[in-house]
């Protein structure tokens, strides 16, 4: 106990606490001020200070304290203003709380305010607002149901309503939009009209500026380079912090996203998100595998991808933008004709339905082609590539569609080369019966042209 009591002795608040009560004593035993309770403190309002509370005020319990604090409140009540010329404007507005030099300064009839601070709330006509820190809210004119905590924080509000900043500079530059949310250094620091944003952690969202609404970073640096993107959501430290002016981004996880840039509606978890693509859904701890399942009597098939992280519908890009190697196929199809397709169910710790499906086996297919497998992360194989057998049946199906070809262009070759030799048989038919019926004439002629036969006597 030694030691703990040495440390309270010690300490900064034991000097405090005697600080406070000289001062206690002081007041106590002190001769009243010359602008104390004015008209013997009629309605219970207090003064204390040159100057201090309207002494023709007809307000209920209001206290003054410091040089004109409350100096023209005529019907206000319940007011307390602690500090030189705090709530000095202040007329007929009641329930405010002004504690620093200037504070609520220029306040006239705005009602539940509280500005604890130098200039906390300074040029404030609005209701319901809160400002805790030098020049917070300050220049907040009749906007209503501000809180701002920290030094500088709301600075430049003047007609933005139901906006909350917690930290030094938070919200600092915002000046007539309303319902966003700032807690931490900086957070949200650059917007200037954008609505409904919400930032947690030191500087998150702190480049946003004009125009963009519906954001939320929460984090330290979370989205902290977003400058006019809308719709994006972060959450971890400095996740999505280089997303510049993307929409509609999800990034959850420290540092995820942090390779989105200008792409849109795309979503990282726990990865960087290689590469500035849009549309693309990126997961850490991905295994090389293809996602099946049902819907109905529909089987979907996403592809998981381990060296991007990528998570994706299969045959993600065709472009031979996204390629290299590009080789004819050839004879690599040829193994296609071997595998063997099977009706099948799920086993009910799978799929519960129990609806019949068609399709590979994995193993079957391994011992044909193992390029047309998703192995897990055991090695073992897990489902077919189904996008990329397709791709096999069509180039097996263009090479006998070529062979057809080949085979239709041979019979008709044979049957041109029929016909021909039909012609020719035909003219050599012609010839043939012309030159036989030349004969037969030639022998007739003969036949007519034999001399007659003679007969002689015998002597």
């Amino acid at each position: 106990m030694k030691p703990l009591i040495r440390s309270i002795n010690r300490s900064p608040l034991r000097c405090g606490f005697f600080t406070l009560a000289i001062a206690l004593t002081w007041f106590a035993l002190s001769p009243p001020a010359n602008a104390q309770c004015p008209s013997n403190c009629i309605g219970n309002n207090t003064a204390l200070g040159n100057n201090a509370l309207n002494p023709a005020t007809t307000g209920l319990a209001n206290t003054a304290v410091g040089t004109s604090a409350l100096a023209n409140v005529t019907t206000g009540s319940y007011n307390v203003a602690i500090g030189g010329l705090a709530l000095g404007s202040d007329t007929v507005g009641f329930q405010n709380m002004a504690v620093g030099t200037e504070a609520l300064a220029n306040n006239i009839s705005g009602n539940f305010n509280m500005a604890l601070g130098f200039r906390a709330l300074f040029m404030n006509t609005g209701n319901r607002n809160s400002a805790v820190g030098a020049a917070a809210l300050r220049n907040n004119a009749g906007a209503d149901d501000n809180t701002a905590i920290g030094s500088t924080a709301l600075n430049l509000n003047t007609t933005g309503e139901h906006n909350t900043a917690v930290g030094s500079a938070a919200l600092v530059a915002l000046t007539g939009s309303d319902n966003n949310t700032a807690v931490g250094f900086l957070a949200l620091s650059s917007l200037t009209d954008g609505t409904e944003n919400v930032a947690v952690g030191r500087q998150a969202l702190q480049n946003l500026t004009t125009t963009a609404n519906w954001n939320t970073g929460i984090g330290d640096q979370a989205l902290r380079n977003v400058s006019t993107g809308d719709h994006n959501t972060a959450l971890g430290e400095q996740s999505g912090d280089s997303i510049t002016t993307g929409d509609n981004n999800i990034t959850l996880g420290a540092h995820a996203g942090s390779g989105l840039t200008t792409a849109s509606n795309s979503v990282a978890i726990g990865v960087s998100a290689p590469g500035n693509q849009s549309n693309r859904t990126f997961l850490r701890n991905l295994t090389n595998s293809q996602i099946q399942s049902f819907n109905g009597t529909t089987v979907k098939y996403v592809t998981a991808e381990v060296a991007t992280g990528r998570l994706g519908i299969t045959a993600v890009v065709s472009s031979r933008r996204y390629k290299y190697d590009i080789k004819p196929m050839e004879k690599v199809s040829e193994g296609i004709l071997a595998l063997k397709p099977v009706t099948f169910r799920l086993k009910k710790e799978v799929d519960t339905s129990g609806l019949p499906g068609f399709g590979l086996i994995a193993e079957d297919v391994e011992e044909v082609n193992p390029d047309l497998v998703y192995h897990n992360e055991d090695g073992s194989p897990e489902s077919v590539r189904y996008d990329q057998v397709w791709a096999c049946l069509l180039n097996e199906f263009l090479k006998e569609h070529k062979k057809v070809e080949e085979q239709q262009t041979s019979i008709a070759d044979l049957k041109s080369t029929v016909a021909l030799q039909q012609k020719e048989m035909q003219v050599l038919t012609a010839q043939l019966k012309e030159q036989a019926a030349q004969i037969q004439k030639v022998s007739a002629q003969i036949e007519v042209s034999k001399p007659a036969a003679r007969t002689v006597a015998n002597k």
